[in-house]
């Protein structure tokens, strides 16, 4: 096994996760087999509680492991499954430490960051690294490791070796002793440091300032031999996407716009469906609490300018999210988006104002509400599940890969999947559709197309007399990749560029890229096929690429 550890100096925020990944997908490129781990030096145990104005995305892992939005870029970049152990934690660490402690596994010694938590860091890495996640057999051959923050420029030889021995963020600095020891552990010929470094420009002088940036290549020794394999795959691709120039405008109204990084793998499989259409994107982020009525007094131009992007949009896309803030701006969004018969698509919170705004609207249910916001609502559309905890935050929810069964083959979102049985995604949420209150939905005119194995928790809904109205209780933005968009998101694209009717089945499933063309015989990944009720005429699907996005 051959490890690449990436780390950055300076400030944070330079892209080593976007390094990471790169490094990944080239040497998957040479022929190689790759995993990758993320190491996080806050002491939360995992992202899962994290604000994502404080650290970005929570993803989701089909283990159900909520974890750093960086496993989110190795899973695009390298498609690969990882698990929850594919993130370390500094509490992960100490936890599993002092577990062993309490059952007298260090037999009375005294517990010391040197050697049990540097140890236990090294033990973990070895471990998670053999884990197979390309769904083969038998270990990868090089595993990729990001350590999260920022290392300071204190760095000395130990023995003519490299050897980083102080951090710029203090929480850092038992991985980066770890890493050290871990150098000499497996080898040198066996572990490469790549070090993302900032190199300024003062205006004092007009010029980059290197020194600090000059010493850490020196120490780190990151000379050698670059290997330029042959990536005409990625270079069709950016080719593809550099040539689009015919927009498709979405706008995504969520509570947490002010940073995109809450947002990435929606962003991302936006990305993917759009390019797959042959459409540049555009998306327009709409604060949810901007549209709101109270807005007008408070702010009377954001409140224009933030109806203004929603009405220009070619669809509507309402994001997952927590809290009572914006969200009746959310649900006036999707009564805009079901009353204009723009292209709408409700992900977790957005599929439930999406129930909660048609029980107010068309049946008449004025105090219809989730009992998130409203405890005591006399039409609780949407209700706490049974099996939650209401003391304990972290790790509660129902997260993870989840099945969802289609009782209704002749429905859009089936056909986009290409009719199987069910499909397997990933879910993160504490909140239900009502299930008592599922019959008077459907004879109102919604339709529950998609249900878990009870047949009593929701999963997916639409409204039939729309060019595209659907909502799903999961995340279908995790298991997007370039090349294979996710099937909801490529159907909201098409919708929004009055083309759905001529999306073929199977279309998402189908992988485009010169290299992993799929057959229609294999296309379905999700169970076996049903025999298709109406399928959408076939249209040529071009490969992916990156989009561009205001």
């Amino acid at each position: 096994m051959k490890y690449v550890l990436v780390t950055g100096g300076v400030v944070s925020g330079l892209g080593k996760g976007v390094t990471a990944s790169s490094i990944g997908l080239l040497l998957k490129e040479c022929g190689l087999r790759i995993t990758a781990i993320k190491i996080d030096p806050y002491l939360n145990t995992d992202a899962g509680t994290m604000s994502p104005f404080e650290h970005g995305e929570v993803f989701v892992l089909d283990d159900g492991g909520e974890v750093d939005l960086d496993l989110g870029n190795y899973e695009r970049f390298l498609d690969i499954k990882l698990t929850s152990d594919n993130n370390i934690t500094t509490g992960k660490i100490f936890q599993h430490v002092i577990n062993k402690e309490r059952k007298g596994d260090y037999l009375g010694k005294t517990v010391q960051v040197v050697p049990h938590i540097t140890d236990a860091i090294q033990e973990w890495i070895e471990r998670v690294a053999m884990i197979p996640v390309d769904g083969r057999e038998g270990p990868a051959d090089v595993c990729v490791i990001e350590l999260g923050g920022t290392i300071g420029a204190t760095i000395f030889s130990r023995h003519n070796e490299s050897s980083i021995l102080d951090a710029g963020d203090i929480e850092s600095m038992p991985f980066i002793e770890a890493m050290s020891q871990f150098s000499h552990r497996v080898g040198s010929g066996n572990f490469y440091l790549v070090h993302v470094s900032l190199v300024p420009v003062l205006n004092v002088v007009g010029e980059q300032e290197q020194k600090a940036h000059e010493a850490l290549i020196k120490t780190l020794n990151l000379q050698g031999i670059v290997k330029e394999p042959l990536l005409e795959e990625w270079s069709a691709h950016a080719r593809i996407c550099d040539a689009l120039h015919d927009p498709v405008r979405i706008a995504i109204v969520g509570k947490y716009t002010g940073l995109s990084d809450s947002y990435i793998s929606v962003l991302e499989a936006l990305l993917h469906a759009s390019t797959a259409c042959m459409k540049k994107l555009v998306v327009d982020w709409v604060p949810s609490s901007d549209l709101e009525d109270n807005t007008t007094l408070e702010a009377l131009e954001l409140h224009k300018a933030a109806w203004k992007q929603l009405k220009g949009a070619n669809a509507v896309l309402v994001p997952g999210g927590f809290g009572d803030r914006g969200v009746e701006g959310k649900i006036l969004a999707a009564k805009y988006a079901r009353e204009n018969h723009v292209p709408f698509l409700g992900i977790c919170l957005g599929m439930q104002i999406a129930v909660v705004e048609f029980a107010r609207s068309v049946m008449n249910l004025q105090d219809a509400n989730s009992t998130e916001f409203d405890p005591h609502t006399t039409n609780p559309c949407i209700i706490f599940m049974p099996e939650g905890s209401k003391t304990h935050k972290g790790g509660t929810m129902r997260v993870g890969s989840r099945r969802t069964y289609f009782d209704v083959t002749d429905s859009k979102s089936a056909k986009l999947y290409g009719n199987p049985n069910f499909v397997d995604e990933r879910h993160r949420h504490r909140y239900e559709i009502n299930p008592d209150k599922v019959a008077e939905f459907e004879k109102a005119g919604l339709e529950f197309v998609g249900k878990d194995e009870t047949r009593r928790r929701m999963e997916i809904v639409e409204l039939p007399n729309h060019p595209y109205f659907v909502g799903v209780q999961f995340h279908p933005e995790f298991k997007s990749r370039p090349g294979k968009p996710s099937p909801l998101f490529l159907g909201l694209v098409e919708a929004a560029c009055g083309k759905l009717d001529c999306l073929p089945v199977n279309a998402a499933h189908l992988s485009n890229s010169p290299k992993r063309a799929m057959s229609p015989a294999n296309a379905y990944e999700n169970g076996n096929p049903k025999k298709p009720a109406k399928s959408f005429s076939h249209r040529k699907i071009f490969p992916n690429a990156n989009g561009v996005h205001v």
